[in-house]
């Protein structure tokens, strides 16, 4: 199944992100889940991200999710995971 992670940063937290993000891209390759994934982007900075996870179950993407080095470094003010189905693309 796939499933979107919508996370949204906390307010001001660009430095926790650039301090954090190459453990969270190390993370991606490591775990062979994410299908897709980018930073959202507010004016151009990047506030939040997408990933498209590709899991067996809800509660395998919720773990990934929690292990993220991102979520444990308390960078997001919000995490939803939505079960999302390709149409195009």
């Amino acid at each position: 199944m796939l499933v979107a992670l919508i996370a949204r940063d906390k307010p001001g937290a660009l430095q926790l992100r650039l301090e954090n993000r190459a453990a969270h891209l190390a993370y991606i390759e490591e775990t062979g889940l994410v299908a897709q994934a980018g930073p959202l982007l507010i004016d151009g900075e990047m506030a939040g991200s997408l990933v498209i996870l590709d899991v067996e179950t809800m509660e395998a993407a919720q773990t990934w999710a929690d292990n993220d080095p991102y979520a444990r470094a308390g960078l997001f003010e919000s995490v939803n995971l939505i079960e999302w189905k390709k149409v195009i693309g």
